[in-house]
């Protein structure tokens, strides 16, 4: 499922973008900690040795359309444009108003700095549309990943999954890489890679 060239590309991307300028000011200073680190609004920018797990089994390719839902502090975001590189598109979704105009500001300022290696996606962060999972209207997605637990697979985000695409998704705190084989929405190959501890995925 992972190969060595997608571990190598992971730890270019975590080299290439610093978790620093999407972290509130005073926890900077821990952004080299292996730990999840409060953002506000009960959110945390997450555990860096998570967000690799979960890229792994992603497995983002160069030209991608993804999805990052619950984007929180941009940092994901970033990480997958430069993962996806100028070919791709990432599109990260977050319900907290102020953390999209955070994280956007966040997205854009590292953007400018990045002139080492290859080009990357541009990365646009959006609110959330209340009652609605991800962005229907920009679906299909090749690839989408959540970083808030569900209690059960959302079906709302199956269908925004392109045929041969990939989720990754905590649900009832168990990580899960769901590929859509098929146009019907149990064309699906699950399976299951551990525990982690996330928010709660929330559609109001």
């Amino acid at each position: 499922m992972t190969s060595d060239t997608t571990q190598d590309r992971i730890a270019e991307a975590f080299a290439r973008v610093p978790r620093e300028p999407f972290l509130p000011t005073a926890e900077r200073q821990n952004a080299s900690a292996n730990a999840p680190l409060s953002i506000g609004h009960g959110q945390t920018n997450s555990q860096p040795s998570t967000v690799a797990d979960m890229l792994r089994l992603l497995d983002p390719q160069p030209g991608d359309t993804v999805l990052d839902l619950g984007s929180g502090s941009g940092w994901t975001s970033m990480l997958l444009a430069v993962l996806v590189g100028p070919t791709g598109r990432v599109l990260g979704v977050e319900r907290h108003p102020e953390l999209v105009e955070s994280s956007q500001a966040a997205v854009e300022a590292v953007t400018a700095e990045i002139t080492d290696g290859t080009p990357i996606a541009e990365a646009a962060i959006h609110e959330a549309i209340p009652g609605t999972l991800g962005l229907p209207g920009q679906a299909p997605f090749d690839r989408m990943l959540v970083s808030a637990g569900a209690e059960s697979l959302p079906d709302q985000l199956v269908d925004q999954l392109a045929v041969g695409g990939t989720m990754v998704i905590p649900v009832a705190g168990e990580m899960l890489r769901v590929v859509r084989d098929g146009r019907e929405a149990d064309e699906l190959t699950i399976t299951r890679h551990g525990l982690y501890r996330f928010v709660p995925l929330i559609s109001e």
